[in-house]
């Protein structure tokens, strides 16, 4: 008998893009089985939590809901409660001691067999685990292949966008990062044929999608064998450039090492490829580059920032930032607010350290940093960088730009009538706000700029030809 049938199921995700486009492809994939996707956990048979592994604060999230699951198990004993992702990777057979009522854990390399997994559970075989090798568990080909390929076919009744689509580029990393715990719950980098890459991008446009987001941990390092020739990043943006109906092609993460002047220079020649990097930086104290295991210098940050400016003067660039990382003294933070200040990055996301069992760093160095320390300097790193956002933003006063509309404004007043607040992107990824009809999510539209704040422009939809960033 086929228990799918019918069930109703909620996924909830914490962590990053690539996380987001996991829990996509899962709710596809079971919606194809015959579930139903329900919006909040109450309703559902089946609970999903696809999680993130990167700081503390993403796990103690998780953890808590379960805890708060425990008395809805008891008197629904039927349900289904699993745990996907990096925290599965990570964690395994922990989190059923911690959290008994738990029924399948299952790791980013093993999302493809979620069905079985589940009819398992639902037939009384018992909770289910299923995770990938460690990095240290295996030669690297055997590590790999237990890093399961999960590209089901794209469903766009499951994003929440359905005109714009994330498409992974690349599996895993291999930077070994000594904050980072990705290598080892994402397993080894691996690039995917571009020729599957530009099927599923030609899929996603008869879907109606406008705008594509290429996915790698280290984006910028793609690189697949396709005809007897390396294909890398540039060459994939121009294979895919042309597909007809895509309006924005837009990659994310980049790593500073690996900018090459072939992908500036495409950047700059290709119209739909958007002039928005995300290259974190995390630190400018090479001292603490070095404990970081980043592989580059200060320096070289700065030159690789140049040449962007150079070949992408319009370019807007967005960097990540640790605070507090072991050992950090005062004098390595000042240097961090310096890079900062001279870079004047669109935005930086910053975030104060956490150590990560399993991690070098975790391993090495004392986390010697207090907490109120730690928070004072996310704090004034924080406001430098407001205060950066908030000036290069003033620029855009008076000016119009093309903007993605994404639907309405999480924070509008105006959500009732023909005309509500919506919200979007200009292809610089800024945020846009506007009153308009509500009909207008999923199009690209012309808006004039009257306001703006460190984070948001403020605008009205205008019909003019002439827009700019």
């Amino acid at each position: 008998m086929d228990r799918s049938m019918n069930r109703k199921l909620y996924i909830e995700t914490v962590g990053c893009q690539m996380n987001v486009l996991d829990s996509e492809l899962v709710a596809g994939q079971l919606s194809a089985a015959g579930y139903q996707l329900v919006a909040s956990p109450r309703q559902a048979d089946t609970i999903l939590f696809n999680t993130c592994s990167v700081r503390q604060h993403a796990e103690d999230k998780i953890y808590s809901a379960l805890g708060r699951l425990k008395h809805i198990k008891r008197t629904h004993p039927g349900k289904i409660i699993g745990v996907l992702g990096c925290m599965a990777q990570k964690d395994r057979e922990e989190i059923f001691r911690r959290a008994p009522h738990v029924d399948l854990v299952v790791g980013p390399g093993q999302l493809g067999r979620l069905p079985e997994l589940l009819e398992r559970v639902a037939s009384g075989m018992g909770p289910q685990l299923e995770v990938s090798l460690g990095r240290r568990d295996g030669r690297r080909s055997e590590v790999q292949g237990s890093f399961r390929r999960y590209d089901p076919v794209r469903k766009p009744g499951v994003r929440a966008r359905p005109h714009q689509a994330m498409v992974r580029i690349m599996f895993g990393c291999d930077k070994f990062c000594s904050f980072c715990i990705v290598p080892s719950v994402r397993g080894p980098e691996q690039s995917r044929p571009p020729e599957e890459i530009e099927a599923e991008v030609r899929q996603l446009a008869d879907q109606g999608c406008l705008e594509v987001t290429l996915l790698g941990q280290t984006v910028n390092h793609y690189g697949a064998t396709s005809g007897g020739r390396t294909v890398r990043l540039a060459d994939l943006l121009y294979r895919i450039h042309d597909t007809e109906g895509i309006r924005r092609i837009r990659f994310v993460t980049n790593f500073p090492s690996f900018m090459t002047d072939e992908l500036l220079q495409a950047v700059r020649d290709l119209p739909k490829v958007t002039p928005y990097l995300h290259v974190p930086a995390q630190s400018g104290s090479n001292r603490i580059l070095r404990r970081m295991q980043r592989g580059y210098t200060v320096e070289a940050y700065r030159e690789m920032l140049a040449r962007v400016r150079q070949t992408v003067p319009e370019a807007a660039v967005t960097s990540d930032f640790i605070v507090g990382f072991p050992g950090e003294t005062e004098e390595d933070f000042r240097e961090t607010v310096r890079l900062v200040e001279e870079s004047r990055f669109k935005n930086s996301f910053i975030f104060k350290y956490s150590p990560r069992t399993g991690t070098k760093a975790a391993e090495r160095y004392a986390d010697d940093v207090p907490d109120e320390v730690k928070r004072r300097r996310n704090n004034e790193l924080l406001a430098v960088q407001n205060a950066i956002s908030e000036q290069e933003n003033l620029a855009f006063r008076g000016r119009t730009v093309e903007v993605l509309v994404e639907g309405p404004s999480k924070t509008g007043r105006k959500q009732d009538g023909p005309v509500v607040q919506l919200t979007g992107r200009t292809v610089c990824d800024r945020i846009v706000v506007f009153d308009s009809p509500r009909g207008l999510a999923g199009s690209i539209v012309p808006v004039r700029i009257y306001d703006t704040t460190a984070v948001t422009l403020f605008g009205r939809v205008v019909s003019v030809v002439g827009v700019e960033c």
